[in-house]
């Protein structure tokens, strides 16, 4: 079964169930969610009605914890620990292999660095297990560690949930990658005419240039022929003249 369709099931799973509860008891099932080793999307969660409810009451802590591993990171949960339920060691290893997503959406080069002090990881051998199996291994991550430059290359990465106002931002970078395409097809095809007009401006001239040659050759041949054609001197007249008397 591949991610996507996993990802499908599980996602079907936990809303179904998120419907059918209300209150404190949706706060194991938002637990569960969040911390479950195959489920990295959780925007359908998020709008289950009971889920919405959940803000205002003294469950909103769940709800906030929902919406943070829809669009947050580790370092969001850190900067907010104080007004959140503790999270279990699940749920903070899911938040890591979230944030390293994040990461991905903006550079396709990540340097350790980076990454150790937004993942709260002290040496580079404990970074590149955790890349290779909870990140690579987990199918959401592709890439290479470059040790010697001390980064990470991504070559794939998962998507996450969309942040509030984030879809307006890529539908208007899409309009404006369409304009861009359809400008620069016009371009191409304006080059692609000039192009036709100078080839065929081009075999005209060739044309032109060989039917000239071709004049001259003719012109020269006619010379040639004139001025090779045997003529009498005056004295081979006269002898001529006087082989007919005679």
């Amino acid at each position: 079964m591949d991610i996507e369709q996993k990802q499908a099931e599980l996602i079907d799973h936990f809303v179904k169930k998120a419907s059918a509860l209300k209150g404190t008891i949706l706060d194991p099932v938002i637990i569960e969610a969040t911390s479950h080793p195959s489920l990295f999307a959780f925007s359908e969660i998020l709008a289950v009605p009971s889920v919405v409810e959940l803000g205002g009451t003294e469950n909103s802590g769940y709800l906030d914890v929902l919406r943070l591993f829809a669009h947050g990171t580790w370092t969001d949960y850190k900067n907010n620990a104080g007004c959140l339920p503790e999270l279990i060691p699940d749920q903070v290893l899911k938040l890591k292999q979230l944030t390293v997503l994040t990461l991905a959406e903006t550079n396709k080069v990540l340097p350790y660095d980076q990454l150790m002090q937004e993942l709260d990881v002290t040496n580079v051998r404990e970074l590149e297990d955790f890349l290779i199996n909870e990140c690579m291994y987990a199918g959401i991550v592709r890439g290479k560690l470059d040790q010697l430059r001390r980064c990470f290359e991504v070559q794939f990465a998962a998507g996450r949930d969309l942040r509030p106002g984030q879809l307006g931002n890529m539908l208007q970078t899409l309009s404006n990658w369409l304009a861009t395409s359809e400008n620069l097809l016009v371009s191409i095809q304006e080059k692609i005419k000039w192009a036709d007009t100078m080839s065929e401006l081009d075999k005209k001239h060739r044309k032109d240039v060989e039917d000239r040659v071709e004049d001259v050759k003719k012109s020269l041949s006619l010379k040639l022929h004139t001025v090779s054609r045997p003529t009498l001197t005056s004295e081979g007249t006269r002898r001529s003249t006087l082989s007919l008397v005679e």
